[in-house]
């Protein structure tokens, strides 16, 4: 594991590009349980079980990417068509025997913990992404809701292959609570996130349209923007629905969607927990938290 930061992007990018991407121990026992009965299982079967981890589902998309013929010529985008193009049996012989993030991080668990709640953020990220590509009618629902699971997986990376140093992040926020995340992560790691997600995302070669539904730059294109919204309320709501910043994103989801505040959080409570609205801030009350 890393102790201390890597000299420029280029190294994080070729380091973590190369390394053995370890699972969760859940993923791992989800697809040992099918596969003993793998003569019945369906792609979609397998395709649910990947997708509760975003670590797994990047596996399995760099695998197609690197395995992939010249005579291919359409992207894979979702985890349903690469478990199809990959066949059951293949697939559990090829993702037998993973690494774990537990084992990796069991000397470290306020890591591990910082690591699953990252994770626990992109699961509800993606549910979110879902539900609203569904509401806007998008032409691939899979796409916008792989997008926003894998958005932040260059974060869930560091915390698997530089613990401490994401720790030191976290530190270091705790005692300046008014420090933006990006500005913290200069500071420990030399590099930004974002920039590190995008560079191992075509590192990886993954596909142009993933890439592009990951990159905040396109923010002027709807289905990005349905991207972006999910991951920040899945960000803003994990320090509870009480944030500053979720009026916000509540008013910006609404215009995405082209419906009222009122019928986004109706919609919203049949995906999550949230308070009764008494005790929501209002729009405009405190500034967006970093």
């Amino acid at each position: 594991m890393l102790q201390r930061p890597l000299p420029d992007l280029e190294s994080w990018v070729k380091y973590l590009s190369q390394a053995d991407i370890p699972v969760l121990k859940r993923t791992a026992r989800e697809l040992a349980r099918l596969r003993e009965n793998e003569e019945n299982v369906s792609g979609r079967q397998v395709a649910g079980a990947i997708l509760q981890d975003p670590l797994m589902t990047l596996r399995v998309l760099a695998y197609i990417e690197a395995s992939r013929r010249s005579s291919q010529t359409a992207d894979i985008t979702t985890i349903d068509r690469a478990v199809m193009m990959i066949g059951i049996t293949p697939f559990f012989a090829r993702f037998d025997n993973l690494p774990l993030v537990e084992d990796r991080l069991k000397e470290q668990p306020q890591a591990l913990i910082g690591l699953l709640r990252v994770i626990a953020r992109a699961r509800q990220a993606s549910i979110f992404a879902r539900d609203w590509a569904v509401q806007r009618h998008d032409l691939d629902v899979d796409e916008v809701t792989i997008a926003a699971l894998l958005h932040d997986s260059a974060e869930i990376l560091l915390w698997s292959f530089a613990p401490t140093l994401m720790l030191d992040i976290r530190a270091l926020q705790a005692n300046n609570r008014g420090l933006r995340s990006a500005t913290a992560q200069e500071a420990v790691l030399g590099i930004q996130t974002t920039a590190l997600q995008l560079a191992l995302a075509r590192a990886w070669r993954l596909p142009e349209l993933l890439l592009s539904l990951m990159d905040d730059s396109h923010a002027e294109h709807p289905r990005v923007r349905n991207v972006i919204h999910a991951v920040n309320l899945a960000r803003h709501s994990a320090n509870g629905w009480n944030d500053p910043a979720i009026p916000d994103d509540i008013a910006e989801i609404s215009k995405l969607l082209g419906i009222s505040g009122e019928t986004l959080m109706a919609r919203l409570r049949r995906l999550v927990d949230i308070p009764p609205a008494e005790e929501l801030p209002q729009a405009g009350e405190g500034a967006p938290s970093p």
